[in-house]
């Protein structure tokens, strides 16, 4: 990802272009809406794909723009309504399936070129790229492109433009070889353990800007609606939480980059993020019908927050990218019985953590540090997985 130093004329051009392809976007799903209303058909990509050229007839405004971006804009639609189904097929009872919705100003902000070529042109000796009704647009290019450029996309970011590259036949960079494997276990405590005893601090980069968001989110509640008050007012929440985002990526890179150079083998616990930030379930009041027992909602939606703010998704697949790109071995573990299961017997039980930061074992008495005995767990689970591959 790449920012984008725009001209004034090209900051206003490239505007128009991503409320234009939001435009295409909301009369492409009202159609599809209409017609599954009215007649119960379904129209898919294909149909909407024939009629752009009739469009860009009509509407010269639509024409200044690449017919690819456009075709991608209604792939993108297609690609909402085909998880919509997906989900509808899959859904748990009282769960809703998450029909596509209209996108407002604020929830659309970029546009793709599938083609380097097609409408869009990567020019990486002038530092520039070429974009169809905008021209060539300057970037701030700060490191090499590697690979060959496939598809282009511009994303707005509050007050910025921001240029994003999908590349193929990126090469390989191996690293030496050090002689040394690691099983990393991720926390809130410790961000990250590793088993021969290195922690890494958590920054809780949430935490640290937390007055300064709760101000800012509060300035927007209290202006107007609808006023250009406010919208300066959301920019500044939005580039808050950027700024966060920013932070937190940037850490996750340079701790990730660290563990590569040091171990040839790495293996982490294949976790379920998603499930693990769910909503306490409610718990019924079998004396009382109507009410509800205490479940632990509060605590639990602060432990939701530190998994968030801690990032983990982001630092395992950031991870993952450098350690297959330095040719270092990558594994991946179930973690079930990773954090309550001895080392040295065996033995499994929620009762062996006996705080956060000591594991001690109720059967043979094997105490430990937590965080290290985890991940010494998740290192013997790998290599036995490695040894099987093999």
């Amino acid at each position: 990802m790449f920012r984008l130093c725009p001209t004034a004329r090209q900051h206003v051009a490239l505007a128009h272009c991503v409320d234009s392809h939001r435009e295409l976007y909301n009369a492409a799903l009202q159609e599809r809406r209409d017609a599954w209303s009215h007649s119960k058909t379904r129209i898919n990509y294909a149909d909407q794909s024939a009629q752009l050229s009739e469009i860009r007839a009509m509407r010269p405004d639509q024409s200044v723009w690449s017919f690819s971006s456009q075709q991608a804009t209604l792939r993108r639609l297609n690609k909402a309504f085909g998880g919509f189904f997906r989900r509808v097929k899959t859904a748990k009872p009282g769960v809703k399936a998450g029909y596509p919705r209209f996108k407002g100003k604020a929830r659309f902000d970029s546009v793709e070129w599938p083609k380097d070529g097609d409408g869009a042109r990567w020019l990486p000796e002038a530092k520039r790229v070429y974009l169809q009704g905008i021209g060539q647009v300057k970037v701030a290019l700060h490191r090499r492109v590697q690979g060959r450029v496939k598809t282009i996309q511009v994303k707005r970011q509050g007050r910025r433009w921001m240029l994003v590259l999908s590349c193929d036949e990126v090469p390989t960079n191996p690293l030496p070889v050090t002689g040394r494997q690691a099983g990393v276990d991720v926390g809130i405590a410790s961000f990250a353990t590793t088993s021969d005893g290195m922690h890494i601090d958590n920054p809780r980069w949430g935490r640290a800007a937390e007055e300064k968001v709760t101000a800012a989110q509060q300035r927007l509640q209290r202006a107007e609606r609808g006023s250009g008050n406010r919208q300066r007012r959301r920019e500044t929440v939005a580039a808050r939480h950027r700024k966060i985002a920013n932070q937190r990526k940037d850490f996750h890179h340079k701790q990730a980059r660290a563990l590569v150079e040091s171990y040839d083998l790495l293996v982490v616990e294949d976790l379920k993020i998603v499930n693990m930030v769910r909503r306490a379930k409610p718990v019924p009041d079998p004396d009382d019908p109507g009410q509800f027992l205490k479940n632990g909602a509060r605590s639990k939606s602060g432990l939701n927050r530190n998994i968030s703010d801690a990032g983990w998704g982001g630092f395992v697949s950031k991870l993952r990218a450098k350690a297959e790109e330095a040719g270092r071995v990558w594994i991946e573990v179930d973690p079930r019985h990773t954090s309550d299961g001895c080392e040295e017997c065996g033995y499994a039980a929620r009762e062996n953590r006996v705080t956060q930061a000591e594991f001690v074992c109720q059967r043979c008495s094997h105490r430990a540090q937590a965080d290290e005995h985890a991940a010494r767990n998740v290192l013997r689970a790998g290599l036995a997985l490695h040894a099987q591959a093999a």
